[in-house]
């Protein structure tokens, strides 16, 4: 049996036995769907149980981290302290500021900018191990909008403000400055355009440590007042306040350079203020025609008001001979007299002696240029707006200060015979009538003017050249 078994397999075809191995071998169809399905149900399943574990292993892995981080003071990543050093302009500038004007502080210096130490006395500059470069610039007026104390490097940046398109660089000069020792000193600076273009219609010069200058340490900027810049043409036609002798007489208020008013004064030989204030003082009626009607009593006492802050200084001029002598103030106030040697106040010259006096003072204002000039030290006070009241140094008005002019025999060398208006000679009371400027004599017999009017409003004429005392 067992014999032909073997005979009968060993007789079978062999390449039917092969295929039938193979067939066996390949899956069915039902059984790959099957381990498909089998496959998505295991991960299914799976997923979220993996998710779980992941989680949990880097939290717990984070939390020894920052257990870790915390243990180690070394290693702990610390936020970086504001510094406290910052950069200051000690003084303010001094407005207001022109096109092409230098810009100084408000002692007419150098501007400077300092270094120093907020926790500290910021009036103290503070030594930094090596120099500085600090790099000058325009702000916006603006800037800072907020509290005005803090800023950012980068808001610092954006506020910096450039040149029109096609103008010139909007400063110009040293812009960069070497800060040794905690100071640095800024050259010539000037603007080379108003600030009317943009929204503030203000600049601010500031000032910010040029980019690799401080070894890494944060310097807080430096920063102005905001100001208003004015074209130069501005300048040439700003008037003075006070207004100087020198001046020419358009720097009065309410008088237009080359205006109608300037043409007039300069036809009658008035062309700086103190030739406007001495015709003022000697003629102010005359003066009052020149101007005109054109000039309302408004306008006129503005200007003589604005006149009147002028300063006098020291100078003194002398007029007379050798018997008779008077001391006049730049502007032919009368301030002294001296009669055969014997000075006077003017304070009690009243009736025919006040009106001799005043035809000498009227002598000398049409002789000015031939006026010996001299410089005294004096209490006088410059301005000529001191105050409406008077100070009588003399109270005992009994006492005979002057004597008689016609007594001391004077006219033969001060002869004013032939210069006494008519409406004078009888007794001068037309002088009287009016506000007068006294003078007050201390013990060197140097006078003090102070005005005295019949009214506070009344600031349009002197109608009397003597300086009481």
């Amino acid at each position: 049996m067992a014999t032909k078994r073997l005979l009968s397999e060993s007789c079978s075809d062999p390449n039917e036995s092969a295929k039938e191995k193979r067939m066996k071998l390949l899956p069915s169809f039902a059984a790959v769907i099957g381990d498909d399905a089998m496959v998505k149900c295991l991960s299914a399943a799976l997923e979220p149980v993996l998710r779980r574990v992941v989680n949990e292993e880097v939290e717990r892995s984070l939390r020894n981290r920052i257990r870790f981080f915390s243990r180690s003071p070394s290693l702990r990543i610390q936020a970086p302290e504001p510094s406290t050093l910052e950069l200051i302009f000690p003084k303010p500038l001094t407005v207001p500021i022109f096109t092409g004007s230098k810009i100084v502080d408000e002692e007419s210096y150098q501007l400077r900018v300092m270094l120093v130490d907020t926790r500290g006395n910021q009036t103290v500059p503070v030594l930094f191990p090596s120099p500085i470069k600090v790099d000058i610039v325009v702000l916006d007026g603006d800037f800072p909008s907020v509290d005005g104390k803090s800023w950012s490097s980068e808001e610092f940046d954006r506020s910096i403000v450039r040149e029109r398109t096609g103008r010139r660089p909007l400063l110009t000069g040293e812009l960069t400055v070497t800060v040794r020792d905690g100071v640095g000193l800024i050259g010539d600076i000037e603007l080379t355009d108003n600030s009317s273009w943009i929204r503030s219609r203000k600049f601010r010069i500031g000032a910010k440590v040029a980019q690799g200058s401080s070894n890494g340490v944060r310097i807080r900027e430096a920063m102005t007042e905001a100001f208003v810049v004015k074209d130069q043409r501005g300048e040439l036609y700003k008037k003075h306040h006070p207004p100087t002798l020198g001046d020419e007489v358009w720097r009065l208020v309410k008088i237009g350079k080359d205006g109608v008013f300037h043409k007039r004064l300069a036809s009658a030989c008035i062309n700086t203020v103190q030739d406007f204030l001495k015709m003022w003082v000697v003629d102010h009626a005359r003066l009052r025609t020149i101007l005109g009607t054109g000039m309302s009593e408004k306008m006129w006492s503005v200007t003589i008001k604005h006149a009147k802050t002028c300063v006098m200084g020291n100078k003194h001029y002398v007029f007379g001979g050798s018997n008779c002598r008077i001391w006049l103030s730049p502007i032919c106030q009368l301030i002294k007299a001296e009669i055969n040697g014997t000075f006077y106040p003017t304070h009690n010259l009243g009736g025919t002696n006040k009106a001799y006096f005043e035809n000498l003072v009227r002598q000398a204002y049409a002789n000015w240029s031939s006026l010996e000039e001299i410089e005294e030290i004096s209490n006088e006070i410059g301005l000529l707006t001191q105050g409406d009241h008077v100070v009588d140094p003399y109270p005992n008005h009994q006492q005979t200060m002057v004597r008689s002019f016609q007594q001391n025999a004077y006219l033969t060398d001060c002869s004013i015979e032939g210069y006494l208006p008519s409406e004078m000679q009888a007794d001068g009371g037309s002088w009287e009538a009016s506000p007068t400027y006294f003078n007050t004599v201390n013990e060197n017999g140097v006078g003090i003017n102070i005005l005295k009017s019949n009214s506070e409003d009344d600031l349009t004429s002197p109608r009397s050249f003597i300086t009481e005392g």
